[in-house]
């Protein structure tokens, strides 16, 4: 059984720089080994405060869709703290190539030396830390180099559709998730292109298209929150004929 727990469900800067929720990653758990997905701020302190408490130093390693804080705040300290400050080298970090090099690195380079391995993510490649295997999805169209996550939990996948702008190709991208989760920021469409995020009307089509098991809502901006994500989960459940959820800081799944 793989364990899945959505510690921060905040995703637009007003949400995030306010807290109206909690902007942490996600973790995960898969037969002795443990992942962190996009640490945002505060994930080291929600991991602690979890019950039961999400031990940092049992961390096999973390995994950065893209360099933006609210996906990747708390990677060096999370380094830090599962490598016991370097004196134990261990961990493998997964990263797209600017989270490494050039103006939006985020990874410190004094931190890197402790980790076992930095693994530079490419699209559609597959990867395995441990007992957990993945693959990239295709590259999203966002500000800075982004990939979607897609883990094969036994017979089971489970697609991590984060921060993009809606284009056709992510529904061949994410076809055969039999969990969806996807990165919803906003209610509506923003009229201006530089705003790349999904809105509602893109979570249907993909959804719609996709027919997961489960789809699950999160990373809300103002105007999601405004429109009460639950709420939204229920009309599209109703709509669609599938079961879609609105996460919750501390949701947890297991596959």
């Amino acid at each position: 059984m793989a364990l899945i727990k959505i510690l921060g469900t905040a995703g637009a800067r007003y949400v995030v720089a306010k807290q109206l929720r909690a902007s942490a990653g996600t973790y995960l758990e898969h037969d002795g080994t443990r992942l962190v997905l996009d640490p945002g701020p505060g994930t080291l302190v929600h991991m602690a405060k979890a019950r039961p408490r999400l031990d940092v130093e049992k961390l096999s390693g973390v995994i950065l869709t893209h360099a933006h804080l609210d996906h990747s705040n708390d990677v060096n300290i999370l380094i830090d703290g599962l490598t016991e400050g370097g004196l134990k080298k261990r961990g493998v970090l997964f990263a797209p190539r600017e989270c490494l090099e050039g103006e939006s690195a985020v990874v410190l380079k004094y931190l890197r030396p402790y980790l076992k391995e930095i693994t530079v993510l490419r699209p559609e490649s597959e990867y395995r830390v441990g007992n957990i295997a993945f693959r990239t999805s295709c590259r999203h169209h966002h500000t800075t180099e982004t990939y979607g996550i897609i883990f094969q939990f036994g017979s089971k996948k489970v697609g991590f559709l984060v921060d993009t702008l809606f284009f056709p190709k992510l529904i061949d991208c994410y076809q055969g998730c039999d969990y969806l989760i996807l990165n919803v920021v906003r209610y509506k469409p923003h009229p201006s292109p530089n705003v790349q995020h999904l809105s509602v009307r893109d979570a249907e089509e993909l959804i719609g298209a996709i027919r997961p098991e489960k789809a699950i809502l999160t990373h809300f901006g103002m105007t999601m929150i405004r429109a009460r994500p639950h709420q939204v989960a229920e009309k599209l459940s109703r709509k669609l004929g599938v079961e879609v959820i609105a996460a919750y800081d501390g949701l947890t799944l297991e596959i």
